[in-house]
């Protein structure tokens, strides 16, 4: 097979279509589970979707079972440059393992990145759920219907700031972020600039911190919150069919 580039622009070279496939990223375990489950050998305890996925389980996404990895001899792991550590993919790199590493901070680049990992590295067919995904994020941004702000962390709060595939998945939505200008990516800001008059809504997912009804709504006194489901705003992959029209919904109650 000729050299193939993952997304940092790196070759790999596979002697043949990949058979066993360790992935260390949610988002794409569901993916390719939906359509090639049976490549998938391994995924991380943090790749809950499918439920039923019965694959070896190699630890998280920060620190990933690099023995355990290379034990499950795969053809091919799938890893994301922001999610996993350059330090994990370098060590199996350097034991022979080849990496596939995704670079995902919009909305086009998850449905190209979704599509060349198809095409390209499992050289398989484009799922339908990718072209139905692809039909319903690609269209013209909508006006700004309110400005949210998304914490993703409490003590200290970090929120979703400038160049994420979150804030651009919420303005193709109609939100804009208003953190979107922050020089950082992640930003830890006082509460305070949170919950401010200029902030339409604070939306509180499930993960990576786990808000709930008792655990994030109570800290704010001027700015009405929802809380979402993590995965819808957060994961690129099926979840992006399903994404649309809860967004809409929501944006619609605002």
């Amino acid at each position: 097979m000729p050299p193939l580039y993952d997304d940092m622009g790196t070759p790999l070279n596979l002697a043949r279509p990949p058979r066993r496939v360790v992935s260390l990223v949610p988002s794409l375990t569901e993916a390719i589970a939906a359509g090639r489950r049976d490549v998938l050998v391994g995924a991380t305890q943090w790749c809950t979707h499918p439920g039923d996925l019965d694959v070896v389980r190699v630890r998280g996404t920060k620190n990933p079972d690099r023995d355990a990895i290379i034990g499950l001899r795969p053809d091919l792991v799938i890893a994301n440059k922001e999610e996993n550590r350059e330090l994990d993919v370098t060590r199996l790199r350097d034991a022979g393992v080849p990496v596939w590493v995704t670079v995902i901070e919009t909305v086009p680049q998850a449905l190209d990145s979704l599509q060349r990992l198809f095409i390209e590295a499992l050289e398989t067919s484009i799922p339908d759920w990718l072209r139905v995904a692809r039909a319903l994020w690609s269209g013209p941004l909508p006006d700004v219907a309110a400005t949210t702000a998304v914490p993703v962390w409490r003590d200290p709060w970090i929120v979703v700031g400038r160049s994420t595939f979150t804030g651009d998945l919420l303005r193709r939505a109609g939100l804009a972020n208003a953190f979107a200008g922050h020089r950082d990516r992640y930003p830890h800001v006082a509460l305070e600039e949170i919950d401010r008059p200029d902030v339409d809504v604070v939306l509180l997912p499930d993960e990576p911190y786990v808000f709930t009804e008792s655990d994030g709504p109570e800290a704010f006194n001027r700015v009405p919150n929802r809380l979402v489901n993590g995965r819808l705003i957060t994961w690129y992959g099926p979840s992006l069919v399903t994404a649309h029209d809860a967004l809409r919904q929501l944006v619609a109650t605002l």
